[in-house]
């Protein structure tokens, strides 16, 4: 199989030919051209995404219920995968910070990149 000269994505069109080709490729073995074709196209296609998909300035607590409706998903579900129900009402509610470990779990349950969740936000202080 001969590989592809690749440059980078500027279009959704390049993108569209790239994804396809990784598909291809994705079982390509270590070592060989079109695994190395392969993990170029990873960068490129990760560079490309990284440059369009741009989330809106809200703070990570907006993130994650925006990102929640998208998946349909309700405070019950983050408590599935956090583990605690009260903890979670209370992040949701801005009555507690997001924890290291809730950052890292909503990041990839909400497919969302943990530095997003990282910005500082102000809680609700209770009168």
């Amino acid at each position: 199989m001969k590989t592809k000269n690749w440059f980078l994505i500027e279009t959704e069109e390049e993108y569209n030919k790239a994804i396809l080709r990784y598909e291809e490729l994705k079982s390509s073995s270590k070592g060989t051209l079109e695994h190395k074709e392969k993990l170029l196209l990873v960068h490129l296609i990760s560079d490309y995404e990284n440059s369009v998909s741009v989330l809106p300035e809200v703070d990570p607590i907006e993130i994650i219920k925006i990102r929640m409706e998208d998946f349909g998903y309700k405070s019950a579900d983050l408590a599935q995968v956090y583990g605690d129900k009260g903890t979670v009402s209370k992040v949701l509610n801005y009555k507690q910070s997001l924890s290291l470990t809730m950052i890292r779990k909503f990041s990839q349950l909400l497919n969302i990149p943990a530095n997003y969740l990282l910005k500082e936000y102000q809680l609700k202080t209770s009168n």
